[in-house]
């Protein structure tokens, strides 16, 4: 796996370019007119991304329907000298559809516990929590 990072402007503008030639932007959210998102909100979205994939596909192997799925993340970061890496995410899904509550949240399990790669790269120094939500229901543990 490769990306290639090139700098699009006299700041901190940068395109991430995949192998695919699929790309994001990443650029400095600090400062006004910021036209990417910051390497910080990456790391979310990959663990949105990740673990959506893998929570649609268990479903989907299960013969659920769904019609809706959107996912919200958050990280709480801390200073660790200069830098301000993440304590902990908590991701949370909401699922629309003819979904057996049971089966999404075993499904949000199996993604955190044993499928997703960006979870599990996090793990070891960052705590990932999520809950399900099934048609605006929370689905308890």
């Amino acid at each position: 796996m490769k990306i290639t990072l090139n700098r699009l402007n006299d700041d901190f503008l940068f395109e991430c370019t995949n192998a695919q030639g699929n790309s994001i932007l990443l650029d400095n959210t600090t400062q006004s007119g910021a036209k990417g998102v910051s390497p910080m909100e990456s790391v979310l979205m990959a663990v949105a991304g990740c673990s959506g994939i893998d929570v649609v596909s268990i479903l989907k192997k299960q013969r659920q329907e769904i019609t809706g799925f959107k996912a919200e993340v958050e990280g709480e970061r801390i200073p660790v000298d200069d830098a301000k890496p993440f304590k902990s995410i908590i991701v949370k899904f909401f699922i629309e559809g003819s979904v057996d509550a049971k089966k999404a949240l075993k499904a949000a399990e199996l993604s955190f516990e044993k499928y997703c790669s960006v979870s599990k790269t996090l793990e070891p120094n960052v705590e990932i929590g999520y809950e399900v939500f099934v048609n605006g229901e929370k689905v308890e543990k």
